[in-house]
């Protein structure tokens, strides 16, 4: 069933007169300000107030803004919706990241996080996720890649500590490689100890993360 978020996110649409989706989406968004689902919508022709496009970097329209969502091209009144509902739940932002991927748009996704750290916890929410396909966790790895050494990523050094831990012997893999990436000594420690996992696969990468820290493997334990 279709609920009505508490906080109803606000919607940004930006089009001109000669774009052909344009009237299809605005047609969309206004039915959801009518029923609540939005608080207010705003509807720019980029032809008249081209800064309104250069702000936000829309290279195309119609361009779409639902809460922190940015969304291109036509969506149908049942795909606005679902993003909507996206918007007022809490791994709403993690499906927008997931979408951007496997679209091929990292820059997007690297921009987000760059802007807004606290974005970095949805990635992570994927990261953690076991049933997040190929695709998406080597978006994730590249965004992390993006940060390396970054005080921002170093700050998650409890949650990548956690994902070392998984049961999933993949999270633990790619736990392996992200807290590489921070440069912390707690992260080396940890790394010592993952090159002792029961899975070859995690061994072998925290002993090549090791390696490529220029730090060698604790093999003192059975």
């Amino acid at each position: 069933m279709v609920t009505t978020p508490l906080n109803p996110p606000d919607a940004l649409l930006l089009l001109t007169r000669h774009c052909p989706y344009c009237p299809t989406v605005l047609q969309g968004l206004s039915e959801l300000v009518k029923a609540g689902r939005i608080g207010q919508l705003q509807a720019v022709n980029i032809e008249v107030h081209p800064e309104i496009a250069e702000q936000y970097g829309a290279r195309s329209v119609p361009w779409i803004r639902i809460g922190e969502f940015e969304l291109e091209g036509l969506h149908s009144p049942a795909e606005l919706a679902e993003w909507v509902q996206r918007a007022g739940s809490p791994h709403g932002l993690a499906d927008w990241f997931a979408s951007l991927f496997r679209e091929g748009k990292l820059a997007r996704v690297i921009k987000s996080v760059r802007n807004n750290p606290a974005h970095l916890d949805a990635l992570l929410q994927l990261a953690a996720d076991p049933d997040t396909d190929l695709t998406v966790r080597i978006g994730v790895s590249a965004v992390l890649e993006d940060l390396q050494g970054s005080a921002m990523l170093q700050e998650k050094l409890p949650v990548l500590l956690e994902l070392s831990r998984h049961r999933d012997p993949r999270i633990r893999a790619d736990a392996a490689h992200f807290l590489a990436l921070t440069g912390l000594p707690q992260a080396i420690e940890q790394l010592q100890t993952m090159t002792r996992d029961s899975e070859a696969s995690v061994r072998e990468v925290a002993a090549d993360e090791l390696e490529e820290a220029g730090s060698s493997p604790d093999n003192g334990a059975a």
